[in-house]
């Protein structure tokens, strides 16, 4: 087997130092989190502890797995390479493909569920952001990554379907692409939640398309390579369509930019067709990337504010919510729910279905695999990190204020200000309504979501270092930040499940499986934005129904899939000759399915109706029948409607958790009779062709990727200018 020569050790007294340095400061971080009782904790702790972490991970695991055990081959032809069509299948410049995979997996997931898990206190999601990605989402990311790579870009499903056999496959693929839609749904409903009333996000977030083309057309046609070039200018437009943003907002011209919900969705299912069926490189990957300089900067300007304002951590380090589990913001105890509430960041089955869709049919060399997959799950976890800082800064009583329902705290600051003192907490009605006046908002209550509170954290950080009279501004850019956040994550979603659509129909007839014939793709990306779009339609005009029936299944749904994944990585290192590797994704497999199906037994069979969907059905059945009338539902229609959700709910979560246990099953048969009998295993690997494509393996190229680039040796040399 041909191998990648890895780069230099790097062992020099120089190198050992700074690696030195870099662990000592992870460590501090971890120290004064771990022992500090009591006494004021800076959030720049946090911060030391997750970037020195990311950085021993990356550089030594991620390291070791890419160059000991799946030993990627720089030689190798990537499908990039060798079916390179212009459509799906184009070499990309593994800048532009980074900011294209950490724009697509970096959705919702990383800003909403740290913000609602810190109700746990900020604790126990630091640990699951950090060890989980180091250990279990990164990894899972770039093994997937790998082996569908080495299969063509089949899709996860397919890979399932071809590798653990035609039953376990099947099952696979139902559950990947029934979780697909759901995904898409909830992404879907929190981008129209964001937009709904923001002329200011709309006006920006459409510019992006119209620059994005040019920058498409620029690398194509008119300067390719220019990577550099078309950053600067990408760059500048994108600023410049942020400020023209803020002044639409203030002009004659915000009702034309302020959409409905129902306009939003329109526009939003147009888009995602249109960017499912155009060229890969026309649309879809500038416009990711172009996006991946506003959220890692908004990041990296975070992380500075944090550094430079110090601000203190006012959430309890575990609070009582914890063991008890009836937290207000919603219901369960830490096992298992912090790590089902926190899933992009930590471990998310979303990726897995991006880096088995659209980044392996795009990816240059094999040796990119450990930058792009893994790296770009690190950057996802320092967003989720971030967003902890930012919910777990405010005032404890303001955050349960902002992420309690309702029924919990009632509509006026004095009720809320009376409930939350009831949960252990306190705040005055005139600070609630101050922190609402300080963003200009009539009323922070009950903004549940996590995004508001997620908005106030970041106004919090950004005015500590500009001013407090730029409170207001940054908690807007911020709302419209999320919207742009999310955005990027839904149009490749919707063309990677028109991947999954096509394997699937691909094994009844075959014209299928060719991703880019395009009545094949027409039709697939029409079901699959006609699947979401419907979903999302009723849910905008039902606030009980569509999207929001299965809102609550989301977390669920997204960890069962990371099973899915894991099972197959799990199989294919096994099956590959990789054995005593297999524990790499072997242990993530067994917590995930430990952790997810403890969820899935208790959302179906919990005695407690604010956890468990058949109890909660049971709770409004009762009451309708005796002709009351419960929240959230206001009239008896409303009731029957939460019967009918709780019921479908609590069905789904059966079914999904079943189909994943058939997965891991007949996973476990594979590695099983491989290990007794090797020689009848067989792998569905595509046959090895060299490369004569020259690019460097990290954002950097060293001495020698240079030497190689300039000697000419590869036909397809990449441009670093």
């Amino acid at each position: 087997m041909r191998t990648a020569t890895p780069r230099s050790p790097g062992r020099s007294p120089r190198s050992i130092a700074l690696w030195t340095v870099v662990a000592l400061v992870g460590a501090a971080g971890w120290s004064v989190l771990a022992l500090s009782r009591g006494e004021d904790v800076s959030a720049a702790w946090m911060v030391a502890a997750a970037l020195g972490s990311y950085a021993i991970g990356y550089r030594f695991y991620a390291k070791f797995i890419a160059y000991k055990v799946l030993k990627v081959d720089a030689k190798r032809a990537t499908p990039a390479e060798r079916l390179n069509n212009g459509m799906d299948f184009h070499p990309t410049d593994r800048r532009v493909l980074l900011g294209h995979h950490f724009a697509a997996i970096a959705g919702a997931g990383p800003l909403v569920g740290p913000v609602l898990a810190a109700q746990m206190g900020y604790l126990p999601g630091t640990i699951w952001i950090i060890v989980g990605v180091i250990f279990a989402g990164a990894v899972q990311d770039m093994v997937v990554l790998f082996f569908s790579t080495r299969r063509d870009g089949r899709s996860l499903g397919q890979m399932a379907r071809e590798e653990i056999g035609p039953f376990g496959g099947a099952a696979a693929l139902i559950a990947t692409f029934a979780i697909m839609i759901i995904l898409l749904g909830v992404l879907a409903l929190v981008i129209v939640n964001a937009l709904a009333a923001s002329p200011w996000g709309t006006f920006s977030i459409a510019m992006t398309l119209p620059i994005a083309l040019f920058m498409g057309f620029y690398l194509r046609v008119l300067r390719p390579g220019r990577v550099s070039e078309v950053s600067l200018i990408g760059v500048a437009l994108l600023l410049l369509a942020l400020v023209a943003g803020r002044w639409v907002a203030e002009s004659s011209w915000a009702d034309t930019f302020t959409l409905k919900p129902s306009t939003l969705v329109v526009w939003m299912v147009a888009y995602g067709f249109i960017a499912s069926v155009l060229p890969v490189w026309m649309l879809l990957a500038p416009r990711d990337y172009l996006s991946t300089f506003m959220k890692l900067g908004t990041i990296v300007l975070l992380a500075l504010g944090v550094v430079v304002s110090l601000p203190t951590l006012k959430m309890d380090p575990v609070t009582d919510f914890a063991s008890r589990g009836d937290g207000p913001v919603f219901a369960g105890s830490l096992f298992p729910f912090v790590f089902i509430t926190i899933a992009c960041g930590a471990l998310s089955g979303f990726h897995a279905l991006i880096s088995s869709g659209t980044t392996p049919k795009m990816i240059q060399k094999e040796t990119q695999i450990r930058m792009i997959g893994y790296g770009s799950m690190l950057m996802e976890s320092s967003v989720a990190i971030m967003a902890l800082v930012a919910a777990s800064i405010i005032d404890p009583g303001l955050y349960f204020a902002m992420n309690a329902p309702s029924g919990v705290i009632g509509t006026t600051v004095q009720s809320a200000s009376q409930a939350v003192g009831h949960l252990g907490y306190s705040i005055s009605p005139d600070d609630l309504a101050r922190a609402a006046q300080r963003v200009e908002e009539s009323t922070l209550l009950s903004r549940t979501g996590g995004a508001p509170t997620l908005a106030v954290g970041v106004s919090e950080i950004f005015s500590k270092v500009t001013g407090g009279g730029l409170r207001a501004f940054w908690y807007h850019f911020a709302i419209m930040f999320e919207a742009l956040f999310i955005l990027t994550a839904l149009d490749a979603g919707t063309r990677v499940g028109r991947f999954m659509l096509q394997d699937m129909l691909g094994n009844v007839y075959k014209p299928f499986r060719n991703v880019s014939w395009k009545p094949g793709l027409l039709l697939t990306s029409a079901v699959v934005v006609a699947l979401w779009g419907y979903f999302l339609w009723v849910g905008v005009h039902e606030p009980l129904g569509g999207i929001n029936q299965l809102f609550p299944i989301f977390g669920i749904a997204n960890q069962l899939l990371a099973a899915v994944a894991l099972a197959v990585c799990t199989t294919l290192l096994v099956k590959s000759g990789r054995l005593k590797w297999a524990w790499i994704t072997g242990v993530p497999l067994a917590w995930d399915a430990t952790v997810t199906l403890t969820a899935s037994w208790q959302k179906v069979f919990s005695s407690d109706p604010r956890v468990g969907f058949f109890q909660q059905r049971a709770k409004y059945q009762d009451a309708i029948d005796a002709g009351k009338v419960l929240p959230p539902a206001k009239t008896m229609d409303d009731m029957h409607t939460v019967v009918t959700n709780s019921t479908v709910d609590g069905v789904l979560s059966a079914a999904l958790a079943v189909l994943v246990v058939v997965v891991i099953a007949d996973a476990a048969r594979v590695c099983v009779k491989h290990v007794r009998d090797p020689l009848s295993s067989r792998l569905s690997e595509a046959p090895y062709v060299e490369s004569r494509l020259v690019a460097p393996a990290g954002l950097v190229p060293t001495r020698r990727e240079k030497e190689e680039a300039r000697d000419g040796s590869g036909v397809g040399a990449a441009s670093d200018g």
